[in-house]
């Protein structure tokens, strides 16, 4: 996927400027694709030249202007086109796997703080997503159909419960390498 068919769809939930845009990376976007500042920038200045945004200027008191991105016709039909062109399954590009398969030629066990480290960095997100479905979906948690006219709300929440499904399967098998790895872990 490009940058630019993640930025359409996020215009498409709600226009804003390369800032706005930039915040909902960090935040729900970042669920599944991440994007520098510099990125989203070169990305919308691409966009607008091709004509798949529209872009308009937004006085601010005290600052200045803002530019208010949205999508165009040409980035509608772009992103229409991509929703409906099959994509690869992605395949699994795991470092931290290499490096557990390739501790078998080393000390395993000098392997456990890496380890810990990479597990708390997914508690850490796991957390991020629970407090992010409980401030913007908890009137959701129960699992009850949305309906159809909420399609977007649906959908949202379909890939957030997808993050914390990922989230929570990574420290499951964390949890059994560290197990693993202690059992080479010298005696003292």
């Amino acid at each position: 996927m490009a940058i630019e068919h993640a930025i359409l769809v996020s215009l498409l939930e709600q226009p804003g400027s390369g800032y706005e845009l930039a915040r909902r990376f960090e935040r729900s976007i970042g669920y599944f694709w991440t994007a520098t500042h510099q990125q989203i920038y070169r990305a919308l200045k691409r966009m607008e030249t091709d004509g798949w945004v529209d872009v308009r200027e937004v006085p601010q008191r005290g600052r200045p202007d803002k530019k208010e991105y949205s999508v165009a016709d040409l980035g509608r039909a772009a992103l229409t086109s991509w929703l409906h062109d099959p994509i690869e399954p992605e395949s699994v590009r795991h470092d931290l796997a290499v490096k557990i398969r390739g501790a078998a030629f080393d000390d395993p066990s000098a392997l456990i703080r890496e380890v810990d480290r990479h597990r708390q960095a997914h508690t850490d997100r796991l957390a991020r997503y629970l407090a992010g479905e409980e401030r913007d979906f908890a009137d959701r948690t129960d699992g009850g159909p949305y309906g159809p006219a909420h399609a977007e709300r649906e959908l949202q929440h379909a890939v957030l419960r997808g993050g914390i499904a990922y989230e929570r399967m990574m420290i499951a098998w964390l949890d059994d390498v560290l197990a693993t790895l202690h059992r080479f872990r010298p005696e003292r």
